[in-house]
């Protein structure tokens, strides 16, 4: 009977299950910084949005509901606000797949807008890119931060380097800025650096961030070299 306690803790410390609900405020900085990208973008590139305060005033009601509900750390018992944030995440996803078409078309076709101007606005929304993937990573792996803090969780969907070397962080548990590094070096690498993808959603997601990245990059590099020759 003694041993029960025993090995439950011992599950909780293998899973890597903090002992305390995860802070929210990181994601809401993060998605805080995605909203300021979108709004400094040039009128006269981004067009497809319609009215360009709708997507962003939606996200900021959206943060406004999960500080009501939920202003200090992430809890299992708040999983029920995980639709609000999977939404959020959406919204921010959609709003930065538009700026990246319109982008592309601008510096491809030809656009109103400068070759210089175009050539700054990768700069937002290469690095919503960057911003949108952690949060997302950060919200499907092994179920979402809420799921995470439980012993009976899925299995995980990235191999972290603290989870490979046994004995290195005894306790230790992926958060917000964890995801954000793997999708930040994702994008610059075009591939993963350190932290391994496991589950095919985590391969297609890399994929796509990959992808995006290199599409951006590739495009903007050409036109800014045509723009300094």
């Amino acid at each position: 009977m003694d041993d029960a306690p025993e090995r439950s803790r011992d599950d909780t410390v293998a899973w890597g299950v903090a002992s305390h609900g995860e802070p929210r405020w990181p994601a809401l900085l993060a998605v805080l910084a995605a909203i300021a990208l979108q709004l400094i973008l040039p009128d006269s590139l981004i067009r497809g949005l319609g009215n360009r305060g709708l997507i962003p005033a939606l996200e900021g009601a959206l943060i406004v509901v999960l500080l009501i509900a939920n202003p200090g750390h992430i809890s299992p018992e708040q999983s029920r606000l995980r639709a609000i944030g999977v939404t959020l995440i959406a919204l921010t996803t959609v709003a930065n797949v538009i700026s990246l078409s319109e982008l592309l078309h601008a510096l491809l076709y030809g656009s109103k807008a400068g070759g210089r101007p175009l050539v700054y606005a990768s700069v937002p929304i290469w690095l919503t890119n960057v911003i949108v993937f952690g949060l997302w990573y950060w919200e499907l792996d092994r179920g979402g931060p809420a799921a995470r803090q439980s012993p009976g969780h899925r299995q995980p969907d990235f191999l972290f380097p603290q989870m490979s070397t046994p004995g290195c962080s005894p306790g230790w548990a992926p958060t917000f800025l964890d995801y954000f590094y793997t999708s930040f070096t994702n994008a610059t690498a075009f591939s993963p650096t350190d932290t391994m993808p496991l589950t095919a959603w985590a391969k297609l997601l890399m994929s796509l961030q990959s992808l995006a990245s290199l599409v951006t990059v590739a495009v903007v590099v050409s036109r800014a070299v045509n723009i300094l020759s």
